[in-house]
C-alpha cells in the first residue's frame, strides 16, 4: 500500500516503501513538533538529544505529560520492539540510540523480541527467531551500549498470562472495520500481530510488569498505525483495566543506500553491524550521492547532500560533531569536494566504529544468552 492512497494519506507498517512528506503526515494523523517538549527536558535537567538538535527525531504525542510525571518524581518507562527476521542494522541503531539517551536520563528500558510476529508475518522459524532476537537484536544493543541491569527484553511468546489476557480483551474491542482504517488490507497473522503490539506497549502499565503508566514508545513514522490502535484500546479500556494512553516519538527514516527504505531482506540497502570491514566499505563506496554527473559539474555547481545517502550515514550516526557535520555539508554544497573524497572520509569513520563495535559484540554475545529467557519451542 503507497502512503498515499486514493487521495487519503495511510501508512503501513509493515510496507517497505519509503516515506517522503513528513509534514503532511504529522498534519493528519495529529503528530505534535519535538521542540514544543524542550522546556520540559530542561525542567528534567535532560538535555536535547543529537537526533532532537538534527531534526531526526522530529515529533511527538503526549511526551509533555509523560516528562510532566517524571518532574513529580512518578516511574517513566520507554519501550520498543524489534522484530528478529534479520541481522541488525544501522536503522535499528537509530532506535537504540534513543532507547540509550532516555535511559541515561531516568527511563526504565523494555525491549520486545517480536518473535511471534516474525513467525506469522514473516515465517520465520522458532529456532532461527531466538537466535536472531539474542545474538543479532541483544546482543547489539548491549555493545552499543544499553545497560542490561536496567533493562528488561522478553521475547513475546515467553510473556506471562496477564500480558496474554490483554490480546484477548483488546480483540473485543476493536472492528475489522477499524482495523482495515487504521492498517489497509489486512489478514487474521496481521489482526493478532497489530493486538500482539497493542499488548507489548500497553502491558507494562498492569502491576504485573512494574506499573508503569507513564510509557513512551520511540518509532519511525511508518509504525505509527501501532501507536493509533494502542491509543484507542487504552481509551476503551481506561476504566476496566486504568490504561493509560502511550506517549511517543517519531523519527525520520533513515533511507537506504540506494535511496528507499532501508531493510535487513535487501542487504545492499544497508550496512549491517556484523559486515566484515570488506563488505561496509563496498556497500558505502556504492552508496547513492547527491553528486553531479561530472567532477567538473560538482566542483562548478556543488553537490545535493540531502539527497545524497552517504551524507546520510554521517548525520545519523557517523559524525557526532555538528561543526564537522556542517563542514562536510558545506563543502559538498560549494563543490570544495568529490564524492569519493567524501566517501573515504566517511569510511574512516566507519571502519573506526564498527572495529570497536564488533569487538564488544563478542563479549556481550554470551552475555545476551545469559540475561534473557528463551522460548523453550
Amino acid at each position: 500500500m503507497d502512503p498515499v492512497r486514493e487521495g487519503q494519506v495511510a501508512i503501513d507498517p509493515w510496507s517497505s516503501k519509503a516515506i517522503k512528506d513528513y509534514r503532511r503526515l504529522m498534519e493528519t494523523f495529529g503528530i505534535r513538533r519535538i521542540e514544543e517538549i524542550y522546556p520540559l527536558l530542561e525542567k528534567n535537567g535532560m538535555p536535547k538529544s543529537l537526533h532532537m538538535v538534527r531534526g531526526i527525531v522530529f515529533g511527538q504525542r503526549d511526551l509533555d505529560k509523560v516528562l510532566e510525571a517524571k518532574a513529580r518524581g512518578e516511574n517513566v518507562a520507554i519501550l520498543t520492539g524489534f522484530m528478529p527476521s534479520g541481522r541488525f542494522h544501522f536503522g535499528h541503531k537509530l532506535t537504540v540510540d534513543q532507547l540509550i539517551y532516555f535511559q541515561r536520563n531516568g527511563f526504565k528500558v523494555f525491549v520486545v523480541i517480536a518473535d511471534a510476529e516474525a513467525y506469522s508475518v514473516r515465517k520465520i522459524g522458532r529456532e532461527e527467531a531466538i537466535r536472531i532476537g539474542i545474538e543479532e537484536y541483544i546482543a547489539n544493543m548491549i555493545a552499543l551500549g544499553l545497560d542490561p541491569k536496567e533493562t528488561t527484553f522478553y521475547f513475546q511468546t515467553n510473556r506471562g498470562t496477564a500480558y496474554y489476557r490483554l490480546i484477548q480483551l483488546f480483540s473485543g474491542k476493536v472492528t475489522m472495520s477499524e482495523m482495515e482504517a487504521i492498517y489497509g488490507e489486512v489478514n487474521p497473522a496481521k489482526v493478532v500481530s497489530a493486538l500482539t503490539q497493542a499488548a507489548d506497549i500497553l502491558h507494562i502499565q498492569l502491576e504485573e510488569y512494574g506499573g508503569y503508566k507513564w510509557v513512551v514508545v520511540p518509532v519511525g513514522i511508518d509504525q505509527d498505525p501501532h501507536i493509533r490502535l494502542s491509543r484507542d484500546l487504552a481509551d476503551r479500556l481506561s476504566r476496566d483495566l486504568k490504561l493509560v494512553r502511550p506517549a511517543s516519538t517519531y523519527h525520520k527514516l533513515q533511507r537506504g543506500l540506494d535511496g528507499d527504505k532501508m531493510s535487513s531482506s535487501r542487504p545492499d540497502s544497508t550496512i549491517f553491524l556484523t559486515d566484515p570491514p570488506e563488505i561496509a566499505r563496498s556497500k558505502l563506496m556504492k552508496a547513492l550521492t547527491g553528486g553531479r554527473a561530472t567532477a567538473e559539474e560538482q566542483r562548478r555547481l556543488g553537490g545535493v547532500p540531502e539527497e545524497c545517502t552517504k551524507f546520510d550515514m554521517d548525520l545519523y550516526h557517523l559524525l557526532t560533531s555538528n561543526e564537522e557535520l556542517s563542514r562536510i555539508y558545506n563543502d559538498c554544497r560549494g563543490g570544495k569536494i568529490l564524492c569519493g573524497e567524501c566517501k573515504l572520509y566517511s569510511w574512516r569513520k566507519l571502519e573506526k566504529f564498527l572495529e570497536e563495535h564488533q569487538k564488544k559484540l563478542e563479549k556481550a554475545k554470551d552475555l545476551a544468552w545469559k540475561i534473557v529467557e528463551a522460548p523453550s519451542f
